[in-house]
């Protein structure tokens, strides 16, 4: 009987013990997993509209359509230069013409195929200096293209196939309506590796490259981008094109981090004038930017009197424009962005803060006009009437129509050059060259000017 009672203590110690030990650990398990199961709830929000539940979120990150959308309109091109070598000691040696060599350089790029009968956009450095352009499409196929037009400022160019079928293109978007934040695919041929898709987000806006004086107002992404991909696709979550690779931040020449994209608005903009007009419409508010200031919003410093349509922008000196037709203007990137993408002609809704209060003016875009500067002078010409030569008596010469030094006395504004180094001169955009190369090449420099006086004088530089 004693063992009986034993043995019965023992079984209910036991399954006191196994009792405690489910309540501690198993019990407590099951909880942690049922709070995970439960379901979010949808929330509605203004960053994403398209976003209401767990499968949306699903659905954005998802980048088979837009790569299957892309990846076919990317090509590889391929441009030959010749470039011309000199030995002077072999010249000196064994006669002139004996120390010339000719060879092909070879570059590589990307390009995006924009409609389906064969017009291509990529980086005007990418095909620069091109004697030969080859574009190798998707499926391997190879064809030679023909240069349309370039804009060197904006680093875009367009290119020209011929073929018998209609090709796959990718359509442009909106770029004002991407947000920082948005996701965004990178297409192109970096190292040669053809057809290579890359993610990342939109990380800023209108940025502007130190140092950078052409472009400045590029879409920063973090997507990885790599020699080769320059002129390739920046493509929406639908696969449509946001943006033209051009540039990276590194110091090694490979990707670390940050990429740069050529806007689309800019991109097709700078296409439709090429296609139309042969060459890039340049519009202005007719307004100078006082670069000093350091809040948000751009200040006009002051405002052009006449522009080439003769008309006045409407704006003030001390104006603070914060909108472009409803876009919002930061810093001068933003400003310049949205004028680029505009032609001559063109209306606008400015916005702008003056003295405390809010105004909205309807400005008509006027044409920038060609300007002529020495930057080893830091003179301005201009080409003169035959007026002007007439009034003056004399055939030929351009006019120092502005320099560093105004305000000055005895400074060279309207000053009028006849010769440089003995050589007559009588157009503002050669004579410029002229100086800035023989400067550039440590040339001692003799300009002849007529004097306000109408003396002839002569200057030497050195």
């Amino acid at each position: 009987m004693k063992h009986f009672f034993s043995f019965l203590g023992m079984a209910l110690l036991g399954g006191i013990l196994t009792l405690a030990g489910y309540k501690a650990f198993v019990e407590k398990e099951m909880v942690y997993q049922q709070i995970s199961e439960i379901p979010m709830v949808p929330v509605s929000s203004n960053l994403n509209p398209t976003i209401g539940s767990t499968s949306g979120i699903e659905n954005s990150t998802d980048f088979t359509v837009a790569a299957e959308n892309s990846i076919n309109a990317v090509v590889h091109v391929k441009n030959t230069a010749v470039r011309t070598q000199k030995n002077p000691w072999a010249e000196l040696f064994y006669g002139n013409g004996n120390g010339t060599r000719k060879y092909e350089q070879v570059g590589t790029g990307s390009g995006v195929i924009i409609s389906q009968d064969g017009y291509i956009v990529t980086n005007n450095h990418v095909i620069e200096g091109a004697t030969d352009i080859e574009i190798t499409l998707n499926n391997r196929r190879k064809h030679k293209a023909t240069l349309i037009g370039t804009d060197p400022s904006n680093d875009i160019a367009l290119l020209k196939i011929d073929t018998d079928v209609d090709l796959p293109y990718i359509p442009f978007a909106n770029s004002d309506a991407v947000q920082i934040g948005e996701w965004v695919l990178a297409v192109g041929n970096p190292y040669n590796l053809t057809s290579t898709v890359t993610a990342g987000i939109v990380s800023a806006k209108g940025r502007d490259l130190e140092g950078n004086r052409n472009i400045e107002s590029f879409i920063q992404t973090d997507a990885a981008v790599n020699p080769g991909n320059s002129g390739g696709a920046l493509v929406n979550t639908q696969g449509e094109l946001i943006g033209v690779n051009t540039a990276i931040s590194s110091r090694t020449g490979s990707f670390i981090g940050y990429s740069f994209a050529v806007p689309s608005n800019i991109a097709k903009k700078i296409i439709d004038d090429i296609l139309e007009f042969g060459t890039v419409q340049q519009a202005i508010l007719g307004i100078n930017v006082d670069t000093s200031f350091d809040e948000e919003g751009v200040k006009v410093s002051g405002v052009l009197e006449l522009t080439e349509r003769g008309q006045n922008s409407g704006l003030k000196k001390g104006d603070v424009i914060t909108k472009i037709d409803n876009v919002k203007i930061s810093k001068f990137s933003d400003l310049k962005g949205q004028l680029t993408a505009k032609r001559p002609g063109d209306f606008v809704d400015v916005t702008v803060k003056r003295n405390g209060e809010i105004y909205v003016k309807k400005v008509k875009l006027s044409k920038s006009v060609e300007r002529h500067i020495s930057t080893v002078f830091q003179w301005e010409l201009k080409d003169l009437t035959s007026k002007e030569k007439q009034k003056r008596g004399i055939k030929q010469g351009v006019q120092i129509i502005r320099t560093d030094k105004d305000g000055v006395e005895n400074n060279l504004k309207g000053f009028i050059i006849t010769k440089i180094n003995n050589q007559e001169v009588n157009n503002a955009k050669e004579t410029v060259r002229l100086l800035d190369n023989l400067a550039t090449n440590r040339y001692r420099i003799i300009v002849e000017m007529i004097t306000l006086n109408g003396e002839i004088e002569k200057y030497i530089y050195r």
